[in-house]
C-alpha cells in the first residue's frame, strides 16, 4: 500500500506471546500493508541464547532494532506502508525504531501475565520459551504520554483487536484491485 509521502507505518508491540505476529498478519491483510516479522531479523546468535532460556540485553537488541529501523526506512523512502511484529519492549527501543520512519504508530497488546503464559504454553516452533516471559515483563516500559501508542487488551479476540487497531488508527481498508 502506498498514498501517503513515506506510507503509514505500524508496529505492533509487546510481550513475546501477546499475539503480535497474529495481529499484525491481519492487519496487513485487511489493509494491505506489507507484513514483516521482526524476529526475522535477528541475528542466529540472538535466537540461540533465546532458545537456550537467556534474556537478551541491551547489547544483543542494538544492531537488531537498527536492522529493523533501515527496513521501515528504505520502505519509507518507496512510499511503501508496513506494519511489523516486534516487542518494542523498552521507550529507547522505541524511539530507535522511530528513526526509520518518524511517524511511526504502535499497538500495544497487553494483559494479564496469566493470559500470555497459557498462550506460550499452547504455542509450538517458536524459539521463545515461556520461562523468559517475566524478563520480558520486567522489561516492558509502558508507553509515555508524547508516543503515539494505541493499548488493546490481548484478551480480545484477534479479529477484534485487528479490528479496533485499523480503526483506531485511520487505516484504509484494502479492497483487491479486481473486486472495485
Amino acid at each position: 500500500m502506498t498514498g501517503e509521502p513515506g506510507g503509514r507505518h505500524v508496529v505492533v508491540m509487546g510481550v513475546s506471546g501477546s499475539g503480535k505476529s497474529t495481529v499484525a498478519r491481519g492487519i496487513s491483510a485487511v489493509t494491505g500493508l506489507t507484513f514483516v516479522e521482526a524476529d526475522e531479523f535477528h541475528s542466529p546468535e540472538n535466537v540461540a541464547l533465546m532458545r537456550s532460556g537467556v534474556p537478551l540485553d541491551d547489547s544483543n537488541r542494538r544492531p537488531w532494532l537498527a536492522d529493523i529501523a533501515g527496513w521501515i526506512g528504505a520502505r519509507a523512502a518507496e512510499g511503501q506502508s508496513t506494519v511489523l511484529a516486534c516487542s518494542a519492549l523498552r521507550r529507547s527501543y522505541r524511539d530507535v525504531l522511530r528513526q526509520g520512519a518518524p511517524q511511526l504508530d504502535f499497538v500495544h497488546l497487553h494483559g494479564p501475565a496469566e493470559v500470555i503464559r497459557e498462550r506460550m504454553a499452547r504455542r509450538e516452533g517458536h524459539y521463545m520459551p515461556a520461562s523468559l516471559l517475566d524478563s520480558q515483563l520486567a522489561t516492558l516500559e509502558p508507553a509515555e504520554p508524547d508516543e503515539s501508542v494505541l493499548v488493546l487488551d490481548v484478551s480480545l479476540p484477534p479479529r477484534a483487536l485487528v479490528a479496533i487497531a485499523v480503526r483506531r488508527l485511520g487505516l484504509p481498508v484494502w479492497t483487491p484491485v479486481g473486486e472495485r
